[in-house]
């Protein structure tokens, strides 16, 4: 679907700025499909990112800091992600034995069985949903990494 017709306007000053609208339309329109295939494991998008980032450093439990750093959406209170996760026996919580301020966070066998079954649904979801070829692909992720360079230079 064209974006002027999701959105019911043809309002833009340039191309830029209908790029800028037709990522940010784009990124919750994918969050709401993978929001929904994630409901199946009554997992939100955030709490699939927190354990996709511990699964990429498992057996090596992470701080909470780390995996805010790698959080994809940065707004997200990961200390109260975790909090719901450790509540569905998802992840374990503990303080470091070698710096007591630091605390670290590690899957459950129950976390990686559950994110390993997620995953699997999210690539299912994103390779019925996303219609371009691995060249497309491709040139998509080249034009995002070359959008957001020198991001920290404009202001972000």
């Amino acid at each position: 679907m064209r974006l002027e017709e999701a959105i019911r306007s043809n309002n833009f000053s340039d191309e830029r700025h209908r790029a800028t609208v037709n990522l940010v339309y784009s990124a919750y329109w994918m969050k709401d499909i993978l929001s929904s295939a994630l409901k199946e494991y009554g997992l939100t998008m955030e709490q699939h990112n927190v354990l996709r980032i511990l699964k990429g450093s498992h057996p090596k439990d992470l701080c909470v800091k780390d995996i805010a750093s790698r959080i994809v959406e940065k707004s997200s209170n990961v200390p109260r992600i975790i909090d719901r996760l450790v509540a569905k026996k998802l992840v374990r919580r503990y303080q470091s034995k070698e710096d007591k301020r630091e605390t670290l966070v590690g899957l459950t066998e129950k976390g990686i069985e559950t994110i390993q079954l997620a995953r699997k649904v999210v690539d299912e979801v994103t390779h019925r949903t996303v219609n371009l070829n691995e060249k497309e692909a491709a040139t998509l992720n080249a034009l995002l990494e070359k959008m957001r360079e020198g991001a920290d230079d404009a202001g972000k």
